[in-house]
């Protein structure tokens, strides 16, 4: 495959190779699979298409695909979330084509997605499930060729499920989000870090001593209060399933609506993976200074347009701050309500995606031994592709595990042994 390419400065290369090198060596999983690859070839002949964050991350995912003997194009899952010196360095040291400049309008968004899928992958590999998205609604023809897709996030997984049942799905997507080594991890402790990163590198606030509400306390949600309370902030949780709420509650965190945490809240975070989640109605509520920010993949969560609207001054006061006069009190929005950790920051640490990432790949390798055998439905891979993983993981983190004696696997499997 021709490497083809639109970035934003292939004279970026020197610096994305550095940092790429960086990451992988905090990647020992994805590393170790790739030496698998290497020599085994899983992937061979097989052309796949990547809307993902472009970042150094996402750059060692795309070398291990490379690696196994895939034709790899990667396409941005976000417009502000690709770094462009990792964009220049896939395509110059790598040769892997890559379709992504940093900050790209809509329509150069799509473009690019279009890009990608022109190369007529056999497997999709999405991030929001923009790949699917397109696929059905634009390229129709690419449906055949496709052996099978897999998602990345949440926010995809809950698209693609929506599609299965109104039985639009035409083929079969392995749903990496719900491994255990993906989302345990990646959205808790990832997520936790990286937002509260973002959102310190664009305000420079103190955590400590503010009011963050919480939007949402799936694994993100969780991962963010936790953090915000390691730092010293009072968290405030907002929720619509009662069986989170509780568990928040029972967590230590103030749980309460929206409403109610909007005249109380310095920080108001979002990963709720909804629509207008945070709308004019509490922006008008919220004191004055107030921040807002999303670490939902989509910026819906936050209902810009309303607040724009309801305001009667915008003005950007700081790069990513963009501040709005709503009733003589300034409301800052993060990142036009984008990913704030990818936006203003790095995104995830390497070592949290290295899990993340391996099962990607192996998800890959899963589709192509058994592509023939799945339907146009949404799959979860095998408990033993988590187990595998989890095991080279702590391997590498020098942790050994105990072994259960003979006698005490006999006790497990036994229904007449009592006490």
């Amino acid at each position: 495959m021709a490497v083809k390419h639109d970035i934003a400065d292939i004279k970026l290369a020197k610096e994305g190779k550095q940092k790429i090198e960086w990451a992988e060596r905090n990647m020992p999983v994805l590393r170790s699979i790739r030496e698998r690859f290497i020599k085994t070839k899983p992937l061979k002949g097989i052309r796949m298409a990547c809307c993902l964050h472009v970042t150094t991350e996402t750059a060692n995912l795309a070398r291990t695909l490379k690696a196994g003997g895939a034709e790899v194009a990667v396409c941005a899952s976000n417009p502000l979330s690709t770094q462009d010196y990792t964009a220049a360095s896939l395509v110059k040291d790598y040769g892997i084509s890559v379709f992504a400049i940093n900050n790209e309008d809509n329509k150069t968004y799509y473009k690019h997605i279009h890009q990608a899928l022109d190369f007529k992958p056999h497997i999709t590999m999405d991030d929001g499930a923009d790949l699917v998205s397109v696929i059905h609604s634009d390229r129709k023809e690419l449906i055949d060729t496709i052996l099978a897709g897999t998602e990345e996030t949440t926010t995809g997984v809950i698209r693609l499920r929506a599609m299965e049942i109104d039985k639009a799905l035409k083929f079969a997507v392995v749903a990496v989000n719900d491994s255990k080594t993906k989302h345990f991890f990646d959205n808790r402790y990832g997520t936790g870090q990286s937002t509260l990163d973002g959102v310190i590198r664009a305000t420079n606030m103190l955590i400590a001593g503010s009011t963050v509400v919480v939007a949402g306390y799936g694994w993100c949600g969780r991962g963010l209060a936790m953090r915000a309370m390691g730092l010293g902030a009072k968290v405030i949780v907002t929720e619509v399933d009662t069986v989170k709420a509780l568990e928040a509650a029972m967590d230590g965190f103030q749980v309460m609506p929206m409403a109610k945490a909007a005249p109380i809240g310095d920080l108001f975070i979002t990963v709720t993976g909804n629509l207008n989640v945070i709308r004019a109605e509490h922006a008008k509520k919220m004191k004055d200074g107030a921040i807002i920010a999303n670490s939902g993949h989509f910026n819906a969560e936050i209902d810009i347009p309303a607040i724009k609207k309801a305001s009667t001054r915008k003005k950007e006061v700081r790069p990513f701050i963009d501040e709005y006069l709503i009733g003589g009190k300034r409301i800052m929005i993060l990142a036009d309500g984008r990913l704030i950790n990818l936006a203003s920051a790095e995104g995830h640490p390497a070592m949290v995606m290295d899990m993340s990432f391996a099962n990607q790949a192996l998800a890959s390798e899963f589709v192509i031994k058994n592509h023939k055998k799945l339907e146009p439905k949404v799959y979860t891979l095998p408990d033993k592709v988590d187990q595998d993983i989890a095991r080279i993981k702590l391997k590498s983190m020098g942790i050994g595990l105990d072994k259960l004696t003979a006698e005490q696997k006999i006790y497990l499997a036994s229904w007449t042994m009592g006490t």
